[in-house]
């Protein structure tokens, strides 16, 4: 089983993946999280993407000219494409993924399409944040036979790092043989 967490932008999906990641530091998950780049007066200029051993790279920023644009953000493809090589996750030793996000940006890399296809495919686990709204290749991971598709609102928010936590567990220590289909 794989966790899809979607939502409304800036309703706590990262907040919630991120929570989920430090809970389960014991399965040594592999995995990124975004993080937005703050402009001045607080006004969002881009977004960071950090890995949770440390690196990080810019995924797109509105200062940033290329021929790759979600909105008014230019997306540094090059980038994200060599930090996505430098994770390997589909070949990473942990059998945790952690992923912020499958959205429009992300979804401009077929490397990250292809890397996220074989780690769906593969006996590790995926929490996965995803876009809200999004046909391709977004569409197609949220209607994945294999997913749990969990939509984080205000209200439930607070209370879904303990709600999700034990069958997440559950999944992670059944192991790879035992799984089945969702």
């Amino acid at each position: 089983m794989h966790l899809f967490i979607t939502g409304l932008p800036g309703v706590g999906k990262t907040t919630l993946i991120r929570e989920l990641a430090k809970r389960l530091a014991n399965y040594q998950p592999a995995g990124f999280y975004t993080q937005e780049i703050r402009g001045a007066q607080g006004a969002r200029a881009g977004f960071r993407l950090v890995s949770l051993d440390g690196r990080d790279q810019v995924l797109a920023h509105v200062r940033h000219r290329s021929s790759h644009r979600v909105g008014r953000y230019g997306v540094q493809l090059a980038g994200f494409e060599r930090l996505l090589a430098e994770l390997d996750l589909s070949h990473s030793r942990s059998r945790l993924i952690v992923i912020d996000e499958i959205g429009k940006m992300e979804c401009l890399s077929r490397r990250f399409t292809d890397e996220v296809a074989t780690l769906l495919d593969s006996p590790k686990m995926v929490i996965a944040t995803v876009a809200l709204k999004g046909g391709g290749f977004i569409r197609r991971v949220k209607e994945g036979s294999d997913c749990r598709l969990v939509t984080v609102t205000r209200e439930n928010r607070d209370q879904l790092p303990d709600d999700l936590l034990p069958d997440v567990l559950e999944k992670l220590n059944r192991g790879p043989r035992e799984r089945t289909r969702a």
